[in-house]
């Protein structure tokens, strides 16, 4: 009998490695030449790179692949499998998101060292696997681990979630509309099962029919393909209504806070805005975007409206133009009577009592209604949100300032403007833009547009702020909502349903852009269902975990 040749792409067995004659074949047998330049292609394909680099993300895992079986054929140990793992994953993260460093020296490096380790874990779990459980399905379990991570990595204290690979196509929407189904982590799949694909059809290539090459092409074309046609077959949904977002531009560094170098008075930052917003506004104008934190001083939301610089506002601008709204970021504090009605995060002082300080958006529905209030709930860790862990001994410490957490909250405020009922605007503060799960909840409780007000001026002119503009856009295209920016020194603008930005800011410049966007209500069905990809890779990942541990004790007995 004639044996069957397979028709299916199979994981590559390991074998006895040859002696390599060549610099790439040394290259190619290399673990830390390979982590290198693994993490040199995630970087390069990783936004905002020009869109055709975006492909070198289906191949940048690949030396990590070969990396992981060089060291197989080797017989390495444990802990050098984790050192060439942990190589490759620092230098990706220092490539991708240094910038971090210009905020906060310590910040970034804890970043970049700390997030490389965690995310070691998904590949230690892949390599437990394959040995315990044979190598098809030790391959079958990398995505699953990996993204079981990523769906962890949205949710616990430590929280940081920007090199979800989903994200890595936030430069070519075009790629990626079926996201109103997946969501970014189905990003994240497509990217792992090319990856392994061509991984398989390089190490399989003397074993396997030619033509089983076409498997990572097909990988590729098809889910192209079908984004190219629902995108080309998708129309703008929803009523019209104009809206204005303002660019201030006050340096964070010098310029913005008391104390720096030239500190601009509060009523001076509250006069530019106010004349930039009277200078570019129109009679049809329906709604404002000043960005995160444009009022600093700390105010108590339940004397707020009484404050004399809200008046101002109200007088000066909102009174002029009736039918306007305005959404603009604040410092808020809320005091509770006592420590059984305070929050996990509150803080004590004597003459305040106990009390939580938050970051906070603040809309005026009109010139008379009373102001309302969402509080930002995804905390930048160690800036914005201490761990609990950690919440104690910090409280030992004097670092000088006020140690713990900003307050949050659990639901997501959807703000309604009076004078346009179509007009719902979804509150999203800074970092909550890159959490796809999280924005969803907007538009599940009626959000017809999202307003993202932010302050990316702390990452200086670096990738960081074209990154946090980007990964924004892919939130348009999961809740299929257009999107308002209003950033202090970042680029503002505005992005439509298709994730397409159709109008941007200068950075480093004062600044307004005015748009007509369209206010869907119909929900997607990633709003609808919620993150179904990643809770489905955490159930897979404890049954395979299960299956590591169970299963060579079964096959004992």
């Amino acid at each position: 009998m004639t044996p069957t040749t397979t028709t299916q792409p199979m994981p590559p067995t390991t074998s006895t490695l040859p002696t390599p004659t060549s610099a790439l074949g040394r290259l190619w047998q290399s673990p830390p030449l390979l982590a290198l330049l693994g993490a040199a292609l995630l970087w390069a394909g990783w936004p905002t790179h020009p869109a055709p680099f975006t492909l070198l993300l289906f191949v940048g895992f690949v030396p990590y692949l070969r990396l992981e079986q060089v060291l197989t054929a080797q017989g390495a140990r444990r802990g050098r499998v984790f050192a060439m793992s942990y190589l490759f994953l620092v230098l990706w993260n220092a490539f991708t998101t240094w910038w971090v460093s210009y905020s906060t020296l310590g910040g970034g490096i804890a970043a970049v060292v700390l997030n490389a380790a965690l995310m070691c874990l998904p590949l230690m779990a892949f390599r437990r696997t394959k040995e315990r459980l044979g190598a098809k399905m030790g391959y079958f379990s990398l995505p699953i681990y990996w993204i079981a991570f990523e769906q962890l990595h949205l949710h616990w204290d430590l929280t940081w979630p920007w090199l979800t690979l989903g994200n890595g196509f936030a430069s070519v929407p075009s790629w990626v509309q079926w996201y109103e189904y997946t969501g970014f982590l189905g990003g994240s799949v497509w990217l792992w099962g090319v990856n392994i694909l061509i991984f398989w059809a390089w190490a399989g290539r003397r074993r396997l029919p030619y033509w089983t090459n076409s498997w990572p092409a097909l990988a590729i074309g098809l889910p192209l393909i079908f984004s190219f046609g629902l995108g080309r077959s998708y129309q703008e949904k929803g009523p019209e209504a104009e809206v204005l977002v303002i660019q201030p531009n006050i340096d964070p560094y010098e310029e913005k806070f008391p104390g720096t170098a030239r500190f601009i008075t509060f009523e001076e930052q509250l006069k530019r805005l106010l004349d930039r917003t009277e200078q570019n506004i129109a009679p049809q104008t329906r709604l404002v975007l000043w960005p995160e934190t444009t009022l600093d001083e700390t105010y108590f939301e339940t004397t707020f409206d009484r404050e004399a610089k809200v008046q101002h506002i109200r007088q000066v601008l909102l009174a002029r133009h009736p039918g306007l709204s305005l959404l603009t970021g604040i410092t808020s504090v809320v005091r509770y009577p006592d420590k059984e009605h305070a929050t996990v995060t509150a803080r004590h002082r004597d003459d305040l009592g106990y009390y939580d300080v938050f970051n906070t958006a603040a809309f005026f529905p009109d010139a008379s209604a009373p102001a309302q209030f969402y509080h930002k709930s995804r905390l930048v860790p160690g800036v914005e949100k201490i761990p609990p862990v950690l919440t104690g001994l910090l409280n030992n410490i004097d670092l000088g300032g006020v140690a713990g957490s900003y307050g949050s909250q659990e639901q997501r405020t959807v703000f309604a403007s009076p004078g346009t009922p179509a007009l719902r605007v979804g509150p999203i503060i800074c970092y909550e833009s890159i959490y796809g799960d999280f924005i969803n909840q907007y538009a599940h409780n009626g959000a017809t547009l999202l307003g993202i007000i932010t302050n990316d001026g702390w990452w200086s002119d670096s990738p960081g702020h074209e990154q946090h503009l980007v990964y924004g856009a892919l939130r348009a295209i999961e809740t299929r909502r257009d999107v308002a920016r209003s950033a202090n020194t970042g680029i503002s603008g505005f992005v439509n349903q298709h994730g397409e930005i159709t109008q941007r800011t200068g950075w480093w410049v004062g600044a307004a852009a005015r748009s007509v966007v369209h206010l869907n209500d119909e929900q997607t069905f990633y709003v609808r269902y919620g993150e179904l990809i990643g809770r489905g890779a955490q159930l897979l990942a404890g049954l395979l975990v299960l299956g590591a541990v169970a299963g060579p004790l079964v096959r004992k007995k």
